[in-house]
């Protein structure tokens, strides 16, 4: 239990963030599943997933969310897995 008022406060930070924080991995884990499937099942529409889960791990990285080399990581895996499927 926060004793201060400066950490009342950062405990209503940490709470804030974290939900923001949850809905953006949500969002990504999401679009990322999505873009397997796609590509592993040979769908028409698996680059435009592709760049969507691309960009989404950009955004995702760009607010902290998740760290760089991950979302760099990811990326190329992704676009590893979708090019040996063509």
């Amino acid at each position: 239990m926060a004793n201060h008022a400066s950490a009342e406060k950062r405990n209503r930070q940490r709470i804030t963030r974290t939900e923001r924080n949850r809905t953006t991995k949500s969002a990504l884990r999401t679009v990322l599943k999505k873009a397997r499937a796609a590509v592993a099942s040979g769908a028409a529409d698996a680059p435009e997933l592709v760049r969507a889960a691309q960009s989404e791990l950009d955004v995702a990285a760009k607010k902290g969310v998740i760290p760089t080399n991950r979302a760099s990581r990811v990326k190329g895996r992704i676009a590893a897995f979708a090019s040996a499927k063509k």
